[in-house]
């Protein structure tokens, strides 16, 4: 799905001014600095200060395919493997969407993910909204692993303040990885549901940034500014945790942690993202 698009690096070969500074006209990139002009392809065009100048076939920058989806702009930094990830909620007019972020973490996408994934913080990272210290027994769970992610069903856990509604209740959760670096949650409870699709771009090993989309099939009435609040309010606090974790980079080797039966989602995706030769951000 998405429109195909190409994206370049952000610098200028001329005296690496980030183009983002500049613009977009005629289906060209404008650099901000000295007007230098870029093809699609990424070839420089045209050299204002030289005008009869042919540029050089030096004068390039690298170009990288990309996809429109999501209100989001998907790069691949070589050939895809494979399309963008599902996420059947985006086309489904019974869910309004919210697009939060982005958010900054100084840690490592692979953590950064596992944090999303993890349920036993909720009492105390986010006690009174979405955890109570009083309630923080985590019933079994299943799990599936499949070359194309993880699923996992049947989590239950009670929660003060589940959607920033105000209205406490037991959810069941539905969990999913559907790239190494991008997984969702749905939470429903007497009909009303609400997920969350992650989507955490890497800056380097040890930095990234989140991206969230809210889905909801309830609350309409409820101003978006208040959702997107909320939800600014539950990545606060986990920040500061994640960044707190070390090893920095998140260990693969299953002996180097220890692990409960309530972690057997971060489980699945530290074997899953093993499986798939994955090295980035891991130890």
């Amino acid at each position: 799905m998405g429109d195909e698009i190409m994206v370049w690096q952000d610098l200028c070969v001329h005296r690496g001014t980030r183009l983002s500074l500049g613009h977009v006209g005629g289906g060209q990139l404008h650099c901000g600095y000295h007007g230098w002009t870029y093809s699609s392809s990424g070839e420089c065009v045209r050299i204002p200060a030289h005008p009869e100048q042919r540029p050089p076939p030096k004068a390039r920058v690298k170009a990288y395919h990309a996809k429109v989806g999501y209100g989001l702009i998907w790069a691949s930094l070589g050939d895809p493997a494979a399309g963008l990830p599902p996420f059947p909620e985006w086309d489904d007019p019974s869910y309004r969407k919210i697009s939060c972020g982005p958010f900054a973490y100084n840690a490592g996408a692979p953590r950064a993910v596992e944090n999303f994934l993890d349920v036993g913080h909720f009492p105390f990272v986010h006690e009174g909204l979405l955890g109570d210290p009083g309630h923080a027994q985590i019933e079994d769970y299943d799990v599936e692993s499949t070359p194309d992610g993880i699923l996992a069903t049947g989590v239950r856990v009670w929660q003060p303040d589940p959607d920033g509604s105000g209205v406490g209740r037991y959810v069941n959760y539905i969990y999913g990885v559907r790239r190494p670096f991008t997984a969702y949650f749905s939470k429903s409870s007497d009909g009303e549901t609400y997920m969350i699709q992650l989507n955490v771009t890497p800056v380097d090993e040890l930095r990234c940034i989140a991206w969230m989309t809210i889905g909801m099939n309830y609350g309409f009435d409820v101003p978006e500014d208040e959702l997107r609040a909320f939800q600014e309010k539950i990545v606060g606090q986990d920040i500061p945790v994640v960044e707190s974790q070390r090893p920095e980079r998140l260990p693969l080797d299953l002996q180097a942690e220890l692990h409960l039966r309530s972690d057997r989602i971060a489980v699945a995706y530290r074997k899953w993202i093993k499986q798939a030769g994955l090295s980035f951000g891991t130890s």
